[in-house]
């Protein structure tokens, strides 16, 4: 039966590859949308990690240092640093801006002091050391030397960091914190969040402020991607359902086309559990194709994407294995229409 099936397919090989061709592309839709979601995670854990806070200290009553809209003294982070448990202690100013670059962007804002917690990692140049100056993101495509616009306030680019997108794969920009002050805070000496190294006791801290764990501040941040994660996994399960009906309306045409041929299968004794095997390997054979030409296709994809797209080994394999059981499934499609062809077609008849 599996021989029949095979041959099926290499004779009507134009509707074959068309189907291969569509549902690769689905299947790689879906590789996309499952590595934009991963992407989007680990760009969010990667800022964390750089900021290298164990512990933040916010306003009361904030969620998070992400989504605080109650800015802090900066001046706590002296009084943070006494505390019992605390080895340092700075002031951080986490914004989302335009700056113009010449052409207005959408950028993060990280202000912190030199030296201090949050100081980036430059791929080339230098860290930022005074006020004026800035590290820049390197998909902004900047460069060492240039000068841009944050807020009216003038800003030259003395190094680049790769790897610091967050928010939807925001680019960010590094600054003096004396800079953040005075282009969003109009020069107050405050801060959105104190991080520190160590872990200060929550009844320690100065009045107005609470702890905040790095897996707090790390949820704080994802709970903005929240809505556009439900939104691909429904996205994601719609791609599923086409994918299973351009195979299943494969198989289906199959059998139409298939009807006398059927009708030889079953007066020869084939059995309905071989009929089905027969569907079942002509569209387990598309769907694993279509599997293939998918993980060829969706790297090529990814690098149009505003965003990193970190497609893994286990995105992979869990699209072989639902690619699999969506043709398993489509195979049912043209079965009980195989099931009702008459045999005596097989004789001129019926």
């Amino acid at each position: 039966m599996w021989r029949v099936s095979v041959r099926d397919l290499q004779w009507r090989r134009r509707p074959f590859v068309i189907a291969l061709l569509a549902t690769g592309l689905i299947f790689a839709m879906s590789l996309l949308m499952s590595g934009s979601v991963t992407g989007l995670r680990d760009a969010d854990h990667r800022i964390i990690d750089l900021i290298g806070a164990d512990s933040w200290i916010v306003a009361t009553g904030a969620a998070g240092p992400f989504t605080a809209s109650t800015a802090v003294p900066a001046a706590a982070a002296d009084a943070v640093a006494a505390l019992p448990g605390v080895t340092k202690a700075d002031p951080v100013a986490l914004l989302h801006s335009t700056a113009r670059l010449p052409n207005v962007k959408d950028v993060n804002v990280i202000g912190y002091r030199s030296g201090g917690l949050a100081s980036p990692k430059v791929s080339s140049g230098r860290t930022v050391t005074k006020p004026g100056e800035t590290v820049a993101d390197t998909k902004l495509k900047l460069k060492v030397g240039q000068e841009i616009t944050l807020g009216g306030h003038p800003l030259r680019v003395v190094g680049l960091a790769s790897k610091v997108t967050y928010y939807f794969g925001t680019p960010t920009l590094f600054v003096d914190l004396a800079d953040a002050q005075a282009i969003y805070f109009a020069g107050q000496p405050l801060a959105m969040a104190i991080v520190t190294k160590g872990v200060p006791a929550s009844a320690a801290v100065p009045a107005g402020l609470s702890v905040v764990s790095p897996t707090q501040a790390r949820a704080d941040l994802a709970r903005l991607l929240k809505s556009s994660n439900q939104t691909i996994g429904f996205l994601n399960g719609l791609l599923w359902i086409v994918a299973a009906g351009i195979i299943g309306s494969i198989v289906y045409l199959s059998v139409l086309e298939r009807t006398r041929d059927f009708a030889v299968l079953k007066a020869t004794g084939a059995s309905n559990r071989a009929l089905l095997g027969g569907l079942a390997i002509q569209a387990v054979i598309l769907s694993a194709l279509a599997a293939v030409v998918a993980a060829l296709l969706a790297p090529v994809l990814a690098k149009g994407f505003p965003f990193a797209v970190e497609i893994t080994l286990r995105s992979y394999v869990t699209m072989l294995v639902v690619a699999l059981t969506v043709g398993l499934l489509a195979s049912l499609a043209g079965l009980r229409r195989a099931v009702t062809v008459d045999p005596a077609l097989a004789f001129g008849g019926g």
